[in-house]
């Protein structure tokens, strides 16, 4: 009985030492380059998202205010050209901004180009038009209105 356990506790040594050495060579990185060839496809697919270019209309606004604000000189002529992104990467680097090819929303909001909110329910100042006479408003709808309001007419 000695002689067998010894034998059995050898040969489960011997198999415990040789599943790694087997793993190893079953889960090896392929060797063709047909894989490769499949990646460069699928990067030449590559779609780009976003807005590629600046509207011309938009880049004589853009000039526009950076004449104004002397970072630029002469007329705007709404091409996107090296004079107007040198400019604009001028102006992001004095507010102390990141410099990028394309402008930075709160450069644009600093050169007085951000959403126009003057028409907003909450801007300061604003005119509200006074709400229609009753006399306008039909029947059923204004006796509907003082039900769900609670009110009795």
């Amino acid at each position: 009985m000695q002689f067998s356990r010894s034998s059995l506790t050898l040969f489960l040594l011997a198999a415990v030492a040789a599943v790694p050495a087997i793993a190893s060579r079953v889960h090896r990185a392929p060797t063709s380059g047909h894989t490769q060839g499949l990646h460069k496809a699928v990067r030449k697919s590559h779609k780009l998202h976003g807005q590629q270019a600046i509207d011309s209309s938009r880049v004589t606004q853009i000039q526009q205010a950076l004449i104004r604000e002397h970072y630029m000189n002469g007329d705007a002529n709404g091409n996107w050209d090296t004079t107007t992104q040198a400019a604009m990467q001028k102006f992001q680097a004095d507010q102390g901004w990141q410099t990028k090819l394309m402008p930075d929303s709160r450069a644009l909001k600093k050169l007085g180009l951000g959403p126009d909110y003057s028409n907003a329910i909450n801007a300061k100042n604003s005119t509200f038009a006074d709400p229609p006479a009753v006399s306008t408003i039909p029947p059923d709808q204004s006796s509907g209105f003082a039900a769900a309001a609670g009110i009795n007419r």
